[in-house]
């Protein structure tokens, strides 16, 4: 049975991010004290940003034991190394920077100046992922992925109406001719995004609403991409109160209280 999905509402953006991080930390520290470390999955856009400059910002950020988190990325622009506009540099300044990761276990995307070409890099990518697997396996365990929503539905770089939404059987996929700049880019496919433990959709502002109410009608994946995202454990919508416009009051989890057992 496909876990139940749920949407958070909060009243704004900063309510929204500071709540998220603090959630994360608790989650993050938890994780690290049963298994040893945790691993997570970062997204981009203006949300993704502001959830990591909140975490960052936070009294509790050191509580975690950086040391012992494995990043990875959902998707990246095809930029060069240190570009602005690459969801690794945007994730660095934003908390990366500001906390003691270890280097082996901060996994970005390949970028444009590394001497590859942008299918090599797509490769290279799986490559890193099936090496940090556990035996036998693609890709290692998500504890939580995090992920934006365009206005069009789409996530990471998986983008409607285009063939990588489909892609069952590779990892890591390259996006050509994407429908918003930059148009090259690397991207997680579906069947990974969903092998995570936990995915948290991030959507503020009024564009967003529509987008997610076909998510939650069941749209098709192929139209709209963020209706085929199902965490393995649980799936949550975190949304402020434009975004969720358009979502059925049934479905609505105003100002929920997050508690330690609340997957």
């Amino acid at each position: 049975m496909t876990p139940e999905r749920r949407v958070i509402v909060y009243a704004d953006k900063q309510t929204l991010a500071e709540t998220l991080a603090d959630r994360f930390l608790t989650k993050v520290a938890k994780f690290i004290a049963v298994r040893g470390e945790a691993t997570v999955v970062l997204t981009g856009g203006t949300m993704g940003y502001a959830t990591l400059a909140a975490i960052n910002a936070s009294p509790r950020r050191d509580s975690v034991d950086w040391s012992r988190v494995n990043i990875w990325w959902g998707d990246e622009r095809w930029l060069p190394d240190a570009d602005a506009d690459r969801n690794e540099t945007q994730a660095r300044e934003a908390l990366l920077a500001h906390v003691a990761l270890d280097p082996d276990r901060v996994h970005p995307f390949p970028a444009s100046d590394h001497d590859l070409e942008l299918d090599d890099a797509a490769d290279a990518y799986a490559a890193e992922l099936k090496a940090a697997a556990p035996e036998g396996a693609e890709y290692p365990v998500f504890d939580i992925t995090f992920l934006g929503v365009g206005p069009d539905g789409h996530i990471a770089s998986l983008f409607p109406e285009r063939g990588g939404i489909r892609e069952e059987l590779r990892t890591v996929i390259p996006v050509r001719n994407a429908p918003k700049p930059p148009p090259e880019r690397l991207s997680l496919t579906l069947p990974v995004i969903n092998s995570s433990e936990r995915i948290w959709l991030v959507l503020a502002g009024a564009d967003k609403a529509s987008a997610l109410g076909l998510t939650l009608a069941d749209a098709s994946v192929f139209e709209v991409p963020a209706a085929g995202v199902h965490g393995r454990r649980s799936t949550k919508f975190l949304v402020d109160q434009d975004a969720a416009a358009e979502v059925p009051d049934n479905l609505k989890t105003p100002d929920h209280f997050w508690t330690a057992d609340d997957e």
